[in-house]
């Protein structure tokens, strides 16, 4: 298995994400901040089945290339969904608990970054 990189890893994570309808995909670079991870990627579904289907997509994609999570937690509920991928830790949550938890602002001293260049450009 060839090496991945981190940018191969956070294409497959946003795309799988952008491919089942996520809404408001963040990027945060945290690496500066905390060893927890480098980047945190944040997006939201409209239901708990469409928030499962987000994580269980990115799981998906992801194991394609040979990568599986180190841990994942909040399946039972599926309002908030962490898949744990070392340096990228994914967020999934169900849009009011988003709202309510607000990562985005918890980590606001990290460098929030552009989804849109790990998305195909759109015809």
């Amino acid at each position: 298995m060839e090496n991945i990189t981190q940018n191969e890893k956070l294409t497959t994570i946003i795309k799988a994400l952008d491919s089942k309808r996520a809404e408001d995909i963040q990027l945060i670079e945290i690496g500066d901040l905390t060893i927890v991870a480098d980047y945190f990627v944040i997006a939201n579904g409209t239901s708990n089945t469409q928030t499962k289907a987000l994580a269980e997509e990115v799981e998906f994609k992801m194991s394609q290339i040979g990568i599986e999570p180190q841990r994942t937690e909040g399946y039972q509920g599926s309002t908030w969904i962490v898949l744990d991928y070392g340096e990228i830790v994914v967020h999934v949550f169900y849009k009011e608990t988003r709202g309510y938890y607000n990562l985005e602002r918890l980590w606001s001293d990290g460098k929030s970054i552009d989804v849109a260049q790990f998305l195909p450009e759109e015809k």
